[in-house]
């Protein structure tokens, strides 16, 4: 009897169990039907959405996250630094290393202290020589200073008219009279030809004074007029000063023009038209390595000297 009641009670549970799983099993696929209606249902409008708008992200969207957008509104190009000096008083054409700086000082200002920026423009002689870049031509030259004239870009003399200041034929073959004519006279270009005619010459940025010193001068060049040396359409060639500034020019007494002590050295006196030259020590070589202004020749005699100097007025400062 104990062990019918026994089976009795076993079997009723496990009707309970299956009847109780059923039930569970029927509520949980309830639940997944409800879930599926309501994935499908955000699907379709996700889908609805999709065709209405555009997902497309951008790397400023990041930026502009919450923001409302207005693609209509364009923003005006950033002022150039032209402008931003002008409108502000400061420039921004800082490499990194001044920008670090002005985190602590402050943005560099275009004039401090009311004075102009050191410059190219400014003060064009502390630069070397440009190379490819011709001076236009000033209303006041004649045909042979607009000869010249191209040569002195990016020099004090670009735009100022010129003056024949020393012509040795007229003035005479000798140091004494070169001197007279030319010192204090500020910068200025030398242009000789030789009996072979080649016409060449140099400039002298700082001019002279006779005082027997050597003057130092970045800015100061040779040239050589037309020729195989010059670039296709361009009215010469122009050599830089190498070696730094020092010996640009030695001015002496008992000397005409002497480009360094090598260069171009025309000593007038005794020499009478006597003209050296020996490139590379302290004036670049001639493109084909060639180390004289006058080819395969050291030495010259020459047809003509000449020297000319810009045009001041009463009382103007002279560089």
């Amino acid at each position: 009897t104990s062990l019918a009641a026994s089976a009795a009670a076993a079997l009723l549970s496990s009707e309970s169990a299956v009847a109780f799983s059923s039930t569970n099993l029927g509520v949980s696929r309830c639940r997944l039907s409800s879930t599926s209606k309501y994935i499908n249902n955000i699907s379709g409008s996700i889908q609805h959405h999709q065709q209405h708008t555009s997902t497309t992200l951008h790397l400023g969207d990041f930026f502009n996250f919450g923001k409302a957008s207005n693609e209509e509104e364009t923003s005006p190009p950033p002022p150039t630094p032209e402008e931003e000096a002008a409108q502000t008083g400061y420039v921004d054409d800082e490499d990194p290393i001044e920008k670090i700086f002005g985190v602590f000082f402050g943005k560099k200002e275009a004039e401090p202290m009311g004075m102009k920026r050191f410059g190219q423009e400014r003060f064009p002689e502390q630069y070397p020589a440009v190379l490819d870049e011709w001076a236009d031509p000033v209303e006041t030259d004649d045909r042979e200073m607009a000869l010249l004239r191209p040569l002195l870009k990016n020099t004090n003399l670009e735009t100022r008219g010129l003056r024949l200041t020393y012509d040795a034929n007229r003035d005479g073959w000798d140091p004494v009279s070169f001197h007279s004519k030319v010192d204090k006279q500020g910068g200025a270009i030398v242009f000789c030809t030789t009996r072979a005619g080649i016409q060449c010459g140099g400039y002298n940025p700082k001019g002279w004074v006779g005082y027997g010193e050597a003057r130092g001068s970045i800015a100061a060049f040779l040239y050589i007029l037309g020729g195989k040396h010059a670039a296709s359409g361009a009215p010469a060639i122009k050599l830089r000063k190498v070696g730094g500034p020092g010996l640009a020019q030695m001015d002496l007494p008992e000397s005409g023009p002497s480009f360094s002590p090598d260069a171009l050295v025309i000593p007038l006196g005794k020499d009478g038209r006597v003209a050296r030259s020996k490139l590379g020590s302290y004036y670049e070589r001639l493109p084909d390595g060639t180390n004289s202004l006058f080819g395969k020749d050291s030495s010259v005699q020459l047809r003509d000297l000449k020297v000319y100097h810009g045009v001041y007025e009463e009382g103007e400062y002279i560089p």
